[in-house]
């Protein structure tokens, strides 16, 4: 390891937030499926830490409710059922078109510049080939609606989204069937479009629009994963 939150002489919190951190990248990420199992073990192996602190990082995920752990059978993504699906995606509906009309009110030309740029960078990896590429793509995805949370300026906000987009991408691992759910990269810039016009009403029946055609591209069908080893990249 040469990160130093993962170093032994970092403290135990670090050290476990680091873990959080990496663990919620492949979740988000999709190289970890829902029902994958996070061996205690296995997990303090990989990062060379103790129990104690594999736990608490553990729980953190837990908390957000990306991990469940079973009594006497240990820790696993989060498996939602296709009713939480559907919740999740409601959550969205109430939640993101008021984001978009708190964004339209507050945003800056240095606000517009970094969304090009993110767009940039998303239709970068849209355009590039293999499985890197492809996390690239769903991470670029998420943090558009990330950044516009951000714009709103609203922290309370922000963490919601923060927990609702790490959810979608359970769902869209769990029961995403073309990839198109992982966001559509034209209807970002029309969304971006809109706000850059101060067009607060458009950017919100846009962003009403994009979320219903994310979930329209859900069938409920499992999909394998990667091994936990292969999909923290250690």
């Amino acid at each position: 390891m040469t990160d130093a939150a993962y170093s032994i002489d970092a403290p135990a919190e670090d050290r476990a937030q680091a873990i959080r951190d990496a663990l919620r990248d492949a979740i988000v990420d999709r190289r970890l499926v829902p029902g994958t199992k996070l061996s205690e073990a296995e997990v303090g192996t990989l990062f060379d830490a103790s129990r104690t602190v594999v736990r608490s990082a553990l729980q953190m995920l837990a908390f957000e409710g990306l991990v469940k752990t079973e009594r006497n059978r240990g820790a696993f993504i989060s498996n939602p059922t296709p009713e939480e699906a559907r919740q999740v995606f409601a959550s969205r509906r109430l939640i993101e078109p008021g984001t978009a009309v708190a964004a339209a009110e507050r945003i800056k030309p240095t606000d517009i510049a970094r969304f090009r740029k993110q767009l940039d960078e998303e239709a970068h990896f849209m355009n590039a080939r293999g499985p890197q590429a492809r996390r690239g793509e769903i991470k670029a995805s998420g943090d558009f609606h990330l950044m516009l949370a951000e714009v709103a300026g609203n922290q309370i906000l922000q963490r919601f989204m923060d927990e609702l987009v790490a959810r979608s991408s359970l769902v869209i691992a769990l029961y995403g069937r073309t990839g198109i759910s992982s966001c559509g990269h034209s209807e970002h810039t029309g969304i971006l479009d809109a706000l850059e016009r101060g067009d607060a009403k458009r950017a919100a029946e846009l962003m009403l629009r994009h979320i219903d055609h994310i979930e329209t591209d859900l069938d409920y069908r499992m999909r394998e994963g990667l091994a936990l080893k292969d999909a923290l990249d250690l």
